[in-house]
């Protein structure tokens, strides 16, 4: 697995990465052991095959007994990339295993995800929130066979808040007894609360951040919010860096 793409496996690291106020690692998880943050190359360049997979390896693939099945990613403010590394991770997981993985836009308000797949936004989540037609039918197959794509549909003004209805929560459980994995696209947290709600019906939550641009205070603000929640922070992901992670915190790893 590439350096830059590493995921820290222990707390203490993130004052000597960052060593300013833009967050460049993961935040402190109060009352919590280490959780990893995973470094993306910069820009828009499509890492290394090695790179998504370690990150599916261990997020995903891990041999536990309580391994998530479905996983929030979310940015603590618009620009994050979150979309982007949403998308990826579903290619890289769907690649791996012969599982089912089902990758769904809950961004209602700015759905993108279908662009990823290039894919049209005609029908999704928000319709699958007022119709009750099984959601298994608002879902596309792609390819592989095993990836399959819901995209979040057209919202109207009386549907803002059914990311956080108890129909929501009856979809996901809907979702689980039709896919093995689910990974959700949400809202950044700087635009709504939706995306903690939301996350209190995963398995867990993965925060994209911006490397140079992401704060350290809304990221700290961001896990406490999840937690209060009840929502799992499985870790950061630093997207958009400029730089490889210094040698020296790979030596003390």
């Amino acid at each position: 697995m590439s350096r830059n793409f590493e995921l820290l496996q222990k707390l203490g690291k993130e004052q000597e990465l960052l060593g300013s106020t833009p967050v460049e690692s993961r935040p402190p998880m109060a009352g919590e052991g280490a959780a990893p943050a995973l470094a993306v190359p910069p820009g828009n360049t499509k890492p290394e095959l090695q790179e998504i997979t370690g990150l599916v390896q261990q997020v995903f693939l891990t041999p536990s007994s309580d391994v998530p099945r479905t996983v929030l990613f979310a940015g603590i403010e618009p620009g994050t990339g979150v979309t982007w590394v949403t998308a990826r991770v579903a290619e890289s997981l769907s690649g791996r295993v012969a599982a089912s993985v089902c990758v769904v836009d809950g961004n209602l308000q700015s759905p993108s995800l279908h662009q990823q797949f290039e894919a049209d936004n005609q029908v999704g989540l928000a319709d699958a929130l007022v119709n009750p037609n099984p959601v298994r039918s608002f879902a596309r197959q792609l390819s592989p066979a095993n990836l399959w794509l819901i995209t979040a549909g057209k919202l109207n003004e009386n549907q803002q808040g059914l990311l956080t209805s108890d129909r929501m929560r009856l979809r996901i459980q809907e979702l689980r007894s039709e896919f093995d994995f689910i990974l959700f696209d949400a809202p950044s947290l700087g635009k709504s609360n939706a995306a903690v709600g939301l996350g209190a019906f995963c398995d867990g939550v993965v925060l994209v951040l911006k490397a140079n641009a992401s704060r350290r205070e809304s990221a700290t603000q961001a896990v406490e919010d999840f937690q209060r929640a009840n929502a799992k922070v499985l870790g950061a992901v630093l997207n958009q860096r400029t730089y490889p992670i210094p040698n020296k915190l790979y030596n003390k790893l």
